[in-house]
């Protein structure tokens, strides 16, 4: 079930083939036609079909909570890089130096993980429905395999300490208060939000575009918002993490 060295040292290729085959869908290029349509205007039509709500009372619902799910991913994996530093987010490999239990490690053991499953929902209304349930639920397994090898490692190099910090911080079900004291590492909050460039940006690309309604429109503003994000990657400093 673990991921292996080489999911995770090309994980950033593994996820973007996900987006492709989310965004593109062959499947259903197939056989019987399927109407082009998102899963935005396919959970907003279901909602009003089905009599839960008025369609123009779904659109909001299913909108607000697509950029509630943005946001919430994207504030997430900023809190969790300032502390852990893009570079060692963004390394291709393994890293295990000082314990960490400062900002969200105190409440979850892998913040970025859950950030980037919160925010996927956001993205994946985009997507055709089929679309958006392949990605979601290969997101989901994808990430799973990466804690657990993630998680086998530090325990192995770290030991005790790292196995005492597992049985008491939840894995991805965050706590409602600390159950950690906080180590001695400050937030970087600029190299956070640098790091995490594409999340934060298509979280307000949504929060300020979605009222539009128009999806192409926000799917160029996730091609835009990688791009940019590959920039500010060779822009960051090299830090390596403390005691790695």
């Amino acid at each position: 079930m673990k991921a292996t060295q080489f999911e995770f040292r090309f994980r950033v290729l593994i996820v973007a083939l996900l987006y492709i085959l989310g965004f593109w869908a062959p499947w259903t290029r197939y056989g019987a036609a399927a109407p082009a349509t998102t899963a935005w205007l396919a959970l907003c039509t279901i909602f009003a079909r089905w009599g839960w709500l008025p369609l123009d009372r779904s659109t909001l619902f299913v909108t607000g909570l697509a950029i509630l799910f943005a946001l919430a991913g994207a504030a997430l994996r900023i809190w969790g890089t300032s502390y852990l530093g893009p570079s060692v987010v963004q390394s291709p490999a393994m890293h295990a130096g000082q314990m960490m239990a400062s900002g969200p490690y105190r409440y979850v053991r892998n913040p970025l993980y859950l950030g980037t499953l919160l925010f996927s929902v956001g993205v994946s209304i985009l997507m055709p429905p089929t679309g958006a349930l392949f990605f979601l639920a290969a997101n989901v397994l994808f990430y799973l395999r990466l804690i657990l090898a993630e998680e086998a490692y530090l325990g192995t190099q770290i030991g005790p300490a790292y196995l005492d910090y597992c049985r008491r911080v939840p894995r991805l079900l965050p706590s409602l208060r600390p159950r950690m004291p906080a180590s001695p590492v400050r937030a970087h909050w600029l190299h956070g939000v640098m790091g995490e460039v594409y999340p934060a940006g298509f979280a307000l690309c949504l929060a300020v575009l979605a009222w539009r309604y128009n999806p192409e429109l926000l799917i160029r503003c996730v091609l835009l918002c990688f791009g940019l994000s590959l920039i500010t990657r060779a822009l960051l400093p090299r830090e390596r993490f403390a005691g790695d």
